[in-house]
């Protein structure tokens, strides 16, 4: 049962679901069925909105507000022909109508044409009283076209009008990042502070950019004045906490990030970086058991399943190193960093079936660097499958077309497998490289340069 003091609109709401359940008609006005429409789709119940929808229009039909509410709903569920419509019939009955024009730009905004909808919405802009809303819409269009020029000029408008706008300051800052323009992303966030002082987001995000410029100290002076606004918010504790990291301060980065975790849910970063901070000072075990609350809370933490692997083999325990690795694709099966260091494990225990299956997904995720090929191709050579090393040595020779070291292992394939004339068209590649032959070696002792 809806409750009727949990909305002014309460009574309205009420008085139409019980119109609904008794299946009696009742008169309500046309504003009131715009009341209950907007209600339903605001808490996403679109099912109820299109009754009320329905009988509205019974009782009101060309009431344009009515139809201008199913148009919105038709492009919500993408019955972009049917929106277009039905604006028609809206602009014959009340031409220059707002409304109508940013309901179009929003259409050809989903259809990416996202210059038309820009010349929608500045001819609402001409028609508004109220350009706050149409500011943002073309500040998100330009956005999308990577205007950010244009973009920027928007969203400090908005700004202007309510230097609150958060949405619209990460906006504009984003703007200026693309731009290059820190001096004017400092200068934005200084005059938001002029007029609020206390806005504990301004001074985090100045503070953010003074860490990127390497202006450290007065980075952290940003983010203690944003926790003197703000004394719970996590993201100045989180990020006063990287840098005093970074800056080998490394005791009160330890401090930062524990006050962190006591003002939100501690997150597996949190737990993270503790765990890091301690492997730092030489606190092994206190680090490893940071990084497994880190992981036992979020097993899809990448980053502590590789520190926690990176740990093991700096400790020369290979063994464990592999069981992370294993417990961590488990939960990140689609990780090209765990599958990657999966074969390089592998690979060093010379256990080269299982290097060649793991470099093999971890080039089918997209990691195409120069060693998972040679490392790839050197397991198929020492479990001298010839065929399927050359197979896979001439798809790296597509992205390493001038590199000796993926020449000399193909032309060396060629060569086991009798193939002498293939062999030699790499010579060029790497016949100065003495090196590379001498690594060679024990793969194709008999393989001979022409000079």
């Amino acid at each position: 049962m809806y409750d009727d003091f949990s909305d002014p609109s309460g009574p309205t709401i009420s008085k139409f679901e019980q119109m609904l359940k008794s299946d009696s008609i009742q008169f309500f006005d046309a504003q009131e069925f715009e009341t209950i429409v907007q209600h339903y789709l605001d808490f996403g119940q679109n099912n109820m909105a299109k009754r009320a929808l329905k009988l509205g229009l019974e009782q009101h039909p060309n009431n344009i507000e009515l139809l201008l509410l199913k148009s919105e709903l038709f492009i919500f569920e993408s019955k972009l022909p049917k929106a277009e419509a039905l604006l028609d019939l809206i602009d014959h009955l009340t031409p220059q109508n707002e409304e109508v024009f940013l309901q179009r730009a929003n259409i050809f905004s989903k259809r990416k044409e996202h210059h038309k909808a820009i010349t929608m919405l500045n001819r609402a802009l001409l028609l508004t009283e109220d350009p706050l809303d149409v500011w943002s819409l073309l500040g998100m269009e330009y956005l999308l076209v990577e205007n950010f020029e244009a973009a920027s000029k928007y969203f400090k408008l908005c700004l202007k009008e309510s230097p609150l706008d958060y949405q619209s300051l990460y906006n504009i800052l984003y703007c200026y990042e693309q731009l290059e323009n820190i001096d004017e992303a400092i200068v934005v966030l200084n005059e938001v502070l002029e007029e609020h002082p206390y806005c504990e987001v301004a001074w985090h995000q100045l503070g953010k950019i003074y860490t990127q410029t390497e202006r450290y100290q007065e980075a952290l002076s940003a983010y203690d004045f944003a926790l003197i606004s703000d004394d719970t918010f996590t993201g100045a504790y989180v990020e006063k906490g990287k840098l005093l990291e970074q800056l080998g301060r490394i005791n009160e980065a330890i401090e930062n990030y524990e006050i962190a975790m006591q003002t939100s849910d501690p997150g597996g970063f949190a737990y993270h970086r503790i765990g890091s901070c301690h492997l730092q000072l030489g606190n092994k075990q206190l680090g490893v058991s940071f990084l497994k609350k880190s992981i036992h809370l979020e097993p899809h933490f990448e980053k502590s399943w590789m520190a926690l692997i990176d740990f093991y083999l700096k400790e020369a325990h290979p063994e464990k190193a592999l069981y992370h690795c294993k417990k961590g694709l488990q939960a990140n099966e689609d990780s090209v960093q765990l599958w990657k260091k999966n074969g390089e494990i592998h690979f060093a225990l010379t256990q080269y079936s299982e290097a060649d299956y793991a470099f093999e997904n971890t080039i089918a995720l997209g990691n195409y660097e120069l060693d998972s090929w040679t490392q790839w191709i050197d397991s198929l050579l020492h479990l001298r499958e010839w065929n399927k090393a050359l197979k896979i040595g001439l798809q790296a020779r597509e992205f390493y077309p001038e590199t000796a070291a993926i020449a000399i292992r193909v032309a060396g394939c060629y060569h086991t497998l009798g193939k002498k004339d293939e062999s030699q068209y790499f010579n060029r590649a790497f016949r100065k490289d003495e090196s590379l032959l001498a690594q060679m070696a024990l793969f194709f002792p008999n393989l001979v340069v022409k000079s």
